[in-house]
């Protein structure tokens, strides 16, 4: 089989994946309560089952992207990983007792985890000019599967059977449901899904790689070659130029090396030939804890705990002022579905033009754009029901048109300001800051429906504090240049001989 054959079916396979993770949230979340009264849980319970699947994910997520970077590879950690959705799925569909049910959900959300991996093969497996876009097709897919998911539940609210010892009805049918479905995927997984060799070079070091063949090797000293290192590139611009030290300052033994901002320790390993172990050079606290992979993580948080705070707000408030019933939810909800599927494609088309930092910037202009809608509109309504549900609308409309900037350039500028041959588990760590983030968003949504000025308050402060960050560390938000990889690199190299 050729290998865009492979690769094409590969695709295919993670499109599905994350295609069936939409459609579990969509067909489980609308009867999870329901089912939970009929075991006699407290209301509580409800919270706790949400959560327990979000907590295992943001667990297991570093765990799983580890092995892949220790590993390389990733067919089988996702089939493992299928495994506990299937186990899961199907204690969700037993029943018995609120526990259960409970512990179904912390199983199946150790399933999730294989998302981390994935996204780690994604960037190793594309070059950076490509990535946003096919980050926003997956993340599409996954939004597919929240818009078909609820038209799934209309036949399953009319199964009425017992399956050997189990009845399968209303509510236990979402988990036997997803339990084949999972069991579909695993079989797709295992037919179609191939490990494919990864792109170890940076699309934009090609003509880095070809320029260095013909230019000597040792340099008489680091100011002929930085010198000699901004000559032939020229082109690029004045901000990326190799900084030539200073000749008073290269007496001490790591002068040179410290004129230079650091570069992710993937980055620097990339080209070192005596170095095979990926972790060999890897700190935790200077890949982390950089200006530029602290604001994007932070972009993550703020977003997805704004995000499911106003998904939480969202029912209330619709029951309240506009007395909708599920019906009329299902449609909104079915509608903001096909907006975020437009949106992403958007994206996917604007990423070909833009920066992954001018896109981000932009979803946060909307972001708050909104958020100040919702304050002055939202946090005391008052007027007609048309004109309340004309703010309501536009509150809405421009909330999810915010999200695809933001969850698609965050996503793809992570992947490039971190470690290339560390990113699976830097993809689980982004992502757990994500899980954290939709565990405290809905809890502080829940509480503060009855205040939402307060509510929307606190999240237009996140929004402030996320936009000062960007933009004070705007000119750190781009991928390391190959001629500042290529310096590191060479000096690694000069130091271990």
């Amino acid at each position: 089989m050729e290998h865009r054959t492979k690769r094409r079916l590969t695709n295919i396979t993670i499109g599905l994946l994350f295609l069936f993770s939409g459609i579990e949230y969509a067909v489980i979340l609308p009867t999870i309560w329901a089912y939970l009264q009929t075991l006699h849980a407290e209301p509580y319970f409800l919270g706790l089952g949400l959560s327990a699947f979000s907590f295992s994910g943001l667990i297991a997520g570093p765990i799983f992207g580890h092995v892949s970077d220790r590993t390389r590879r990733t067919k089988s950690i996702i089939l493992i990983a299928n495994l506990f959705e299937i186990a899961g799925n199907f204690m969700y569909f037993m029943g018995y007792s609120k526990w259960l049910l409970l512990g179904s959900r912390l199983v199946a959300g150790i399933g999730t985890g294989a998302g981390a991996c994935i996204f780690g093969y994604l960037t190793r497996s594309t070059t950076t000019e490509e990535r946003a876009t096919v980050f926003a097709v997956v993340m599409a897919a996954r939004q597919v599967g929240l818009l078909i998911g609820p038209g799934f539940n209309l036949f399953l609210r009319l199964c009425n059977f017992n399956l050997g010892p189990f009845e399968v009805n209303k509510y236990t049918s979402p988990g036997l449901f997803m339990c084949f479905m999972w069991i579909i995927l695993q079989v797709i997984i295992i037919f179609m899904y191939y490990d494919l060799p990864l792109v170890s070079k940076h699309h934009s070091q090609k003509t880095l790689i070809s320029v260095e063949e013909e230019e000597p090797l040792v340099y008489d000293d680091d100011v002929n070659y930085a010198a000699a290192e901004n000559n032939r590139y020229g082109s690029i611009n004045e901000n990326e130029k190799l900084p030539v030290p200073p000749t008073s300052e290269m007496d001490g033994e790591n002068s040179t090396v410290d004129e230079y901002r650091y570069i992710p320790n993937g980055h620097i390993d990339e080209d070192h030939k005596t170095n095979d172990n990926s972790f060999h050079n890897f700190s935790a606290a200077k890949e982390y804890l950089r200006e530029e992979v602290v604001v994007v993580l932070t972009a993550q948080f703020i977003t997805l705990f704004n995000q499911t705070a106003l998904e939480t707000m969202v029912t209330p408030i619709t029951q309240k002022y506009f007395n909708f019933g599920e019906l009329e939810n299902s449609l909104m909800y079915c509608i903001c579905g096909v907006e975020v599927i437009v949106g992403f494609f958007l994206v996917r088309w604007l990423s070909t033009k833009f920066a992954d930092r001018v896109i981000l910037a932009v979803g946060l202009i909307i972001c708050n754009i909104s958020c100040i809608w919702c304050l002055i509109f939202l946090a005391n309504p008052k007027g007609s029901f048309a004109i309340l549900l004309s703010e309501f609308v536009v509150g809405v409309f421009l909330q999810i048109l915010g999200l695809p900037f933001v969850a698609v350039s965050q996503v793809s500028l992570f992947s490039k300001v971190t470690a290339e041959k560390t990113q699976g588990f830097s993809q689980g760590f982004r992502r757990s800051i994500g899980g954290i983030a939709t565990i405290l968003g809905p809890m502080w949504a829940g509480g503060l429906t009855n205040n939402l000025d307060i509510m929307l308050g606190v999240m237009m402060g996140l929004l402030i504090l996320l936009t000062i960050m960007m933009v004070l560390s705007y000119s750190y938000l781009v991928e390391p240049s190959p001629t500042q990889i290529s310096a590191v690199n060479r000096r690694n190299v000069d130091n271990d001989g």
